[in-house]
């Protein structure tokens, strides 16, 4: 399996995060890279496709806020990274925004995503690192793994939030609707549900978004995820979550995983991109459920019994001593599966 990275997924390096009413230090660092690096093996440097992928799904005046932002809010006389305070609640509506506090407000939804010096660089290199994963598979290639930095799937068309600021696993699918290799599912497998995703394509009936995370009703992001959830218009039914509680075992986990599955089977998909994130792990500082590295495997396996071409993109994981043999042994599940 093909593994893409690029360095310049390091640029974004904030220093501290708003979190459960303090500030810690960053939990998605840099380091996280490091760990994966050194387990996974050789990596590929992704090819630049532009920014019209991009484009494909983020709106033209989001991404022109997050190319700006940084420079926005050293403009305005502030200094360390780019954190909002003001978020609006419900219905919001598009204003023209001067001030960047606001615009921070507008476009963001948490207080624990702060928009850094090389912020945009990085984000925008995950993306490519994604695509760069997909042209693999369209050339030949069964998988392709993109270790993305920062993640994506908390990242809607026109905001940012949950250390995500560009879906890197929705730009690949759409990329792969459009090159007709459609229709296509995601699978999301991170322990926070992926509020991005879903949204992206919960109106759409050529792309089934099934996830498995911790339920909303007690964890992160909470307003998103929840198993009522099913899709919208012509994306009714196309959307599946699968909430499951604090201490989940691979006791649990291992059924769950199979349903989603069948679900996917049931949709005809021809196509599949996996949000794989590491913070299942049951030594995860900001996650609380109990699979252990075995289960990494175990889960690599099982989605690999739909046999459908796949690219894997890195979305959480904060337990930087396990994340690389945590990685590894998932990729290694899916190559053995």
């Amino acid at each position: 399996m093909k593994r893409f990275f690029s360095k310049r997924q390091t640029a974004h390096a904030p220093l501290r995060e708003r979190n459960n009413g303090e500030w810690t230090d960053f939990a998605e660092s840099p380091a996280r890279v490091d760990s994966m690096l050194d387990a996974i093996g050789a990596v590929e440097e992704p090819n630049d496709q532009g920014i019209e992928p991009i484009l494909a799904v983020h709106d033209t005046d989001y991404v022109a806020f997050l190319q700006t932002a940084y420079d926005d809010w050293l403009a305005a006389g502030r200094e360390g990274d780019a954190i909002g305070y003001a978020f609006p609640a419900v219905h919001r509506r598009k204003l023209d925004l001067t001030r960047i506090d606001g615009k921070l407000g507008a476009y963001g939804f948490d207080a624990a995503t702060p928009i850094a010096s090389g912020t945009w660089e990085a984000a925008y290199w995950g993306a490519q690192t994604a695509l760069s994963a997909l042209n693999a598979v369209t050339v030949g290639e069964n998988q392709a793994f993109a270790l993305c930095r920062p993640p994506g799937h908390h990242s809607g068309t026109d905001y940012y939030g949950g250390y995500c600021y560009l879906n890197n696993a929705a730009i690949a699918a759409q990329a792969a609707i459009n090159r007709g290799l459609g229709p296509v599912a995601v699978l999301d497998v991170d322990y926070h549900h992926g509020n991005g995703t879903q949204d992206i394509f919960y109106n759409r009936g050529d792309v089934l978004f099934a996830s498995i995370h911790a339920d909303p009703k007690t964890d992160y992001p909470y307003f998103w995820g929840h198993a009522d959830e099913t899709g919208e218009g012509d994306g009714k039914g196309t959307t599946f979550n699968q909430p499951l509680a604090r201490g989940t075992t691979w006791e649990q986990y291992g059924p769950t995983l199979e349903r989603a599955l069948e679900v996917i089977s049931g949709f005809g998909a021809k196509f599949l991109v996996i949000s794989y994130g590491a913070d299942t792990f049951e030594a995860d500082p900001i996650s609380a459920f109990e699979l252990t590295t075995i289960d990494m495997s175990r889960i690599g396996s099982l989605i690999a019994t739909l046999d459908l071409p796949a690219v894997t993109v890195m979305e959480g994981g904060y337990n930087i001593d396990a994340l690389g043999r945590n990685v590894e042994a998932f990729l290694a599940g899916l190559e053995s599966g």
